[in-house]
């Protein structure tokens, strides 16, 4: 049988720089960022004292009220961020598809809030005042479960769980569903709402928060002083769908997905091994997948997440599949806008990576002011550049040692 095209025919997202794609696109290629104070935890507490929250999210906008007081924040940005993408693509879903349209988003650690206010109140008030939602809220496959609920969607329902790789992990196993023929249409990406005392605290004594200060430049992907990750939170998706399918429905297209590569580190529960060298064999999977060679790349969209290891191993991993090609190809990270998403990093990266697909720019690295020697690319510093994209490789790198590239190519 032969393999389906699979095209992207809609956008949404809820992200530290916007509640829809086109305010979250708009800061993007402005080099605005979305990291401030946090304030969802005691900042005086911590020694990391910025995130990139989520700002003046009012779930009643997607979701009936009594409906959203059962839901973590983290299902709220999905099915928010799902009911847009749904819109955007015109795609109505009734008893004629229904069966055929799937849902599968990611999310590294699932409801952590919940958790940790029953915690308290189990502590405190006692097992006999633990909600009886609170496990079906705090699961992580519950934002996939309830975007089918709240959207009719009765096809494959599924959650790729792989820490910072979850989202991007999830679109790729949802664009070989859509492509071996398991589904149609598949509702697909990330969530993540982490910013909470427990999550914040582990990261922090993991030393693998940024204790910089000042907020708007704490994320620093691949500069010489960066320190550590900021923590973000919110959604991305895309609609995914066949080729003929969107022809037959006269969808707009924004691009196809055209290759996953997943792989394993066998090396180090948070460290990325030596050199990179899983996430050069992902990238190389993910070209393979696609049919393309590495000179066919024009941006990478870089997991970048502004630690030491990553973007030094990260940068060795572009430079042994690309080889020379690596010194023109632009690389940036948009984790120093955003902050990093963790599971929904991958799905919000891929909104990302179609869009400058679509509006041919290539967003900078802001807060790129002093070169690192281990890290010598084009990582599109402080500016966005206008300039024909066709191909983008977006990468995802999880705690675990797993390793995700998913590439994107101009529909034609």
């Amino acid at each position: 049988m032969e393999e389906r095209r699979v095209v992207i025919t809609g956008l949404g997202s809820i992200s530290p720089i916007g509640n829809d794609v086109t305010t979250m696109w708009q800061n993007i290629i402005s080099g605005t960022s979305g990291i401030d104070f946090v304030t969802k935890v005691n900042k005086d507490d911590y020694p990391a004292k910025v995130a990139g929250e989520v700002k003046d999210f009012d779930p009643a906008q997607f979701i009936d009220k009594k409906d959203a007081r059962k839901m973590d924040p983290f299902t709220q940005y999905a099915v928010a961020a799902s009911k847009m993408a749904l819109e955007d693509a015109s795609l109505m879903i009734d008893e004629s598809n229904a069966h055929r349209v799937g849902v599968w988003i990611g999310s590294g650690i699932g409801g952590m809030k919940t958790w940790e206010d029953q915690h308290t109140k189990l502590l405190e008030k006692g097992p006999k005042r633990v909600s009886p939602f609170f496990v079906p809220m705090m699961i992580p496959d519950m934002a996939a479960g309830q975007v089918s609920i709240q959207t009719g969607a009765k096809g494959i329902n599924s959650c790729t769980v792989t820490a910072c790789a979850s989202g991007a992990n999830s679109i790729g196993d949802a664009f070989k569903a859509v492509q071996r023929g398991d589904a149609d249409y598949i509702i697909a990406g990330g969530t993540e709402a982490p910013i909470s005392n427990m999550a914040f605290a582990g990261f922090s004594s993991a030393k693998a928060l940024s204790l910089n200060e000042d907020p708007q430049k704490a994320s620093r992907p691949f500069d010489k002083n960066r320190d550590g990750f900021v923590m973000g939170e919110g959604a991305g998706i895309l609609i995914l769908e066949t080729l003929d399918s969107a022809l037959e429905r006269g969808a707009h297209i924004y691009g196809e997905i055209a290759g996953y590569g997943a792989t394993g580190d066998a090396y180090h529960i948070t460290a990325p091994a030596e050199h990179g060298e899983g996430a050069a064999r992902a990238m190389q999977q993910a070209l393979a997948d696609a049919g393309m060679k590495p000179e066919d790349v024009d941006y990478i969209n870089a997991h970048g997440t502004s630690t030491a290891l990553n973007d030094k191993f990260e940068t060795e991993a572009i430079k042994t599949v690309f080889e020379e090609h690596a010194q023109k190809l632009a690389v940036s990270s948009t984790k120093s806008m955003t902050g990093h998403l963790l599971g929904a990093a991958g799905g919000i990266e891929s909104v990302i990576s179609v869009k400058a697909i679509q509006e041919r720019i290539i967003p900078a690295t802001i807060n790129y002011e002093t070169p690192d020697p281990d890290c010598d690319l084009d990582y599109v510093p402080n500016e966005a550049r206008e300039q024909e994209v066709n191909v983008v490789v977006s990468n995802s790198l999880g705690f675990g040692g797993h390793n995700v590239s998913l590439v994107f190519k101009k529909y034609k």
